[in-house]
């Protein structure tokens, strides 16, 4: 069985479990965690779990809002790193000397039960990776921080049975917005975040019979409202916009994979 926990999304932090499960095997691992330390014990103890259960933690990229106490959970309790070699340089520049296993686009990383095949993405960091997630029968897409959608990344996230999807801003919003000129060209560019209606677009793409859960992730606090992305995503997959999943910094509970 697959099955995922968003603890967190947005602009101040970022964290989603993932749990396999194979016969008497267990497995989790973080997908970034963008958290502090409090936060991030908190919200694992509403799971029913500690830090101490964790598998590994994979981080997408250097940011801090993916990375977090991520060095700090691995210093002190062991858990093992994942990221790409841009990353792990962006790090160490950054003051993180402990070890970080590496993996790259159309590699396949396997721990326990779990096979995490990582892929690139045209974000503003030194070598961003997202992924996808299978226990070998169910499939896991996660695709948040890119500023565009490309035609790798929607190879990579083709037949997906769920799938955890960036809808940052409205684009109207972002331009009436308070942020500065150069961070609005930032978040709007190619290499930033997506609309609502590019992360439409890439659903309507990757849309077929057996995508059973999204969930609409990463959305801006200040340029975003859940009901514009409810709509767009409810467009696209032929739902009422009530039935669709919006994650926050508050985060949701389990969902099926």
């Amino acid at each position: 069985m697959l099955r995922l926990r968003s603890l967190a999304s947005g602009s101040a932090g970022n964290a989603t479990l993932v749990e396999a499960t194979d016969g008497t095997q267990r497995t989790r691992v973080l997908i970034d965690c963008g958290l502090g330390w409090r936060q991030l014990a908190a919200s694992l103890a509403g799971a029913g779990l500690s830090v101490d259960e964790l598998d590994a933690i994979f981080i997408t990229h250097e940011h801090g809002d993916h990375v977090g106490c991520a060095p700090l959970v691995a210093a002190r309790h062991g858990v093992p790193l994942w990221a790409s070699a841009g990353t792990r340089q962006a790090l160490r520049q950054a003051g993180c000397e402990l070890p970080i296993a590496l993996t790259a686009d159309g590699e396949t990383v396997a721990i326990g039960a779990l096979q995490i095949r990582p892929f690139t993405v045209p974000h503003d960091a030194r070598e961003p990776l997202q992924l996808t997630c299978t226990d070998g029968d169910r499939t896991l897409g996660v695709l948040t921080d890119l500023g565009h959608v490309t035609p790798h990344v929607l190879g990579r996230l083709a037949g997906c049975h769920a799938l955890m999807l960036e809808s940052n801003h409205d684009p109207d919003m972002l331009a009436r917005s308070r942020y500065p000129d150069f961070l609005k060209r930032r978040v709007g560019g190619p290499h930033g975040h997506l609309s609502n209606a590019q992360a439409a677009r890439a659903l309507r793409a990757l849309r077929h019979d057996r995508l059973g859960t999204v969930v609409a992730a990463h959305l801006s606090e200040r340029n975003n409202l859940p009901q514009l992305v409810r709509d767009a995503f409810a467009d696209a997959l032929g739902c009422a916009s009530g039935d669709v999943l919006v994650t926050s910094r508050h985060g949701l509970d389990w969902l099926r994979a």
